[in-house]
């Protein structure tokens, strides 16, 4: 009797070489020698190599990709009062965040196609009270940030990005997160560019912004004990930092790899798209998908779920109650049918193992076994 397959999970962050795994802890034990733990060399170069990446002046560490969207409104006064216009599909900080500064999140309906906020919905939600406008970079990808940005310039509203997801996507060759007034990124171990832990960073060309940002960082100090403003401690630790210097120079194969695998996904999923049977994530013209996620939609989304889990084969969704329907929301007043692309992608989406270290064998074995589990067209 054959043994069963082995699982194929989502994400596997398991899968380092063993010359990554050497440079990880060389770089880990260079911050013990130094005893710099916090916001030292190693904080610096780290975002000295991001800035020159992503070709900003400033790329500022913070704790995480939460922290990251807090400091960045923060810098942009956000508070009590005020509103920014955001995406009701996404990950809950992009709103936490807004809320937690006593200002209003006010959300526009998606993209059925990218998943990321509809820009023809945008000027409609925008009022005297908008303070930013802040699209959500899904999966990997980029919103359609063209019209974004000239509304946002005719109205002279700052655009926080949130590039949680979208670290080393482009639009129009631009980096995500650089488009904007800030952008914020998260290098949580799942993202694309992970830490051993929570990590993120804001970058901007602003050099005011910038100072603001660094010294929100650090409880609004500029010289220690001497405080300007109340911020937080929202600093990135130096092994992260570490961390991430070892990685980032692997970024770009990696990202390559992912975008392989998803060509692959959508080859062998091709007649299954043809028909109906599935709808397949698209690379909107003029934008590099880093496939964070691959994300595919179908009718029946939970018993697929369940068959795929069934069967050893990770999935998830993301997400499956939009930002207008969570209970913590509800004094906004939101309603089902509000927003109702963001709804049906709740109802329908279905990440699928996506991670560079995936093999194409694993790749092939998971179209087998969602083929197997979709309707006959």
């Amino acid at each position: 009797m054959s043994s069963p397959a082995r699982p194929i999970p989502i994400l596997d962050l398991t899968r380092y070489d063993e010359e990554l795994r050497r440079d990880i802890g060389q770089a880990v034990e260079e911050v013990f020698s130094s005893g710099r733990f916090v916001l030292g060399p190693a904080n610096e170069a780290f975002e000295k190599s991001l800035a020159e990446r992503l070709g900003v002046r400033h790329v500022l560490g913070v704790a995480s990709g939460t922290d990251a969207l807090l400091v960045a409104l923060m810098a942009l006064d956000v508070g009590p009062g005020d509103e920014v216009v955001t995406s009701p599909f996404s990950f809950f900080a992009s709103a936490g965040a807004v809320a937690r500064l006593g200002a209003k999140p006010v959300f526009v309906d998606i993209d059925s196609a990218t998943f990321n906020l509809d820009p023809s919905r945008l000027e409609r939600a925008l009022t005297p009270r908008t303070k930013a406008i802040q699209p959500v970079h899904l999966y990997g990808q980029t919103a359609d940030m063209e019209p974004i940005l000239e509304i946002a310039r005719r109205r002279g509203i700052p655009v926080l990005e949130d590039a949680c997801q979208a670290i080393g996507a482009t639009h129009g060759g631009r980096p995500a997160g650089t488009l904007g007034t800030l952008g914020a990124f998260s290098f949580y171990p799942t993202k694309n560019l992970g830490a051993a832990g929570d990590a993120g960073a804001v970058a901007t060309d602003d050099d005011a912004l910038a100072a603001l940002v660094k010294s929100l960082r650090v409880h609004g100090s500029t010289a220690t004990y001497f405080h300007d403003r109340v911020g937080g401690n929202f600093r990135m630790d130096a092994l992260q930092a570490a961390v991430l210097s070892v990685k980032l120079p692997r970024l770009d194969g990696w990202i390559e790899r992912r975008r392989a695998i998803a060509k692959r996904y959508d080859a062998l999923f091709a007649d299954a798209a043809r028909t109906g049977r599935l709808v397949l994530p698209v690379e909107a013209p003029g934008r590099r998908h880093v496939y964070h996620q691959y994300v595919v939609r179908v009718a029946d989304r939970n018993a697929l779920k369940a068959r795929l889990a069934e069967r050893g084969i990770g999935s998830s969704v993301f997400y499956p109650v939009p930002l207008h329907l969570q209970k913590c929301f509800a004094a906004l007043g939101g309603r089902e049918g509000d927003f109702p692309q963001a709804e049906r992608a709740a109802q329908e989406v279905l990440a699928l193992p996506m991670f560079a270290e995936l093999t194409d064998a694993e790749v092939d074995r998971v179209v087998s076994e969602v083929l197997a589990g979709l309707p006959e067209a």
